[in-house]
């Protein structure tokens, strides 16, 4: 019998931690990623054991909303709803100020919108996302009408960014967002503001929303392994 990956079981736990937060008769925002995807998974488990009851989800992508489906959480919109009680969603990046990176599964437009929206946001990571500073690891990724393309990339590069179109992989030609459009990954060398740098890059015609995520997230929980055993911690 092959040993459970402890990796695995630690996105798991976390998974299961954020889910435990949701409560009956709530509005849940789904998020999209590998270990938001745990805590779909549990919500659906609690919800046919009857532990949960009249719970509707929000889902941030088409991903969300397939697990969503496959586990038995009803769905729902914005237009049909008028708040979020609970955002459980991950992050590329986490500083020590809850700022975030996201977008690496190109959600992040959505997320931002049902994230921001939610009464209380719960962020679901591993402590390899915990940075000093945001941008230390990962690019800014950046959602752009397609028509838009050159002149933002140009507008980028005059602020200090390096950007690069997001291309598939395992599929020709580049990322497209769940509205249509593609994606830039930005590199900076320092992210000194990322209240000011998110402004500014959303200022730009052409771009729909960046991947910086500030002043929103409520609790981080975050799973670790120690001497090979998972372990949850929040902050």
């Amino acid at each position: 019998m092959t040993a459970a990956d402890p990796v695995k079981v630690m996105k798991e736990e976390v998974g299961k931690a954020a889910a435990a937060l949701v409560k009956s008769n709530s509005v849940v925002g789904l998020g999209t990623g590998s270990t938001t995807a745990y805590a779909i998974q549990y919500i659906g488990e609690r919800l046919k054991s009857g532990e949960l009851k009249d719970i509707v989800g929000v889902p941030t992508s088409f991903q969300a909303e397939v697990l969503a489906k496959q586990y038995g959480i009803p769905l729902t919109t914005l237009d049909a709803i008028a708040h979020i009680d609970i955002a459980i969603d991950g992050a590329d990046e986490v500083d020590p100020q809850k700022n975030l990176i996201k977008g690496g599964g190109a959600a992040h437009t959505r997320e931002k919108v049902v994230d921001y929206l939610a009464n209380q946001f719960i962020v679901v990571i591993d402590a390899g996302k915990l940075v000093d500073k945001l941008g230390s690891s990962f690019a800014v990724p950046v959602e752009v009408i397609p028509m838009a393309m050159t002149p933002v990339m140009n507008a980028i590069k005059k602020l200090g960014g390096k950007p690069e179109l997001r291309m598939g992989v395992r599929k020709a030609g580049p990322v497209i967002t769940d509205q249509g459009n593609m994606v830039i990954d930005v590199r900076f060398d320092d992210i000194p503001d990322p209240v000011n740098l998110e402004k500014t890059l959303n200022n730009i015609p052409g771009v729909l929303e960046n991947g910086i995520f500030v002043n929103c997230a409520d609790i981080v929980l975050i799973g670790e392994v120690i001497d090979g055993k998972p372990s949850v911690r929040q902050i």
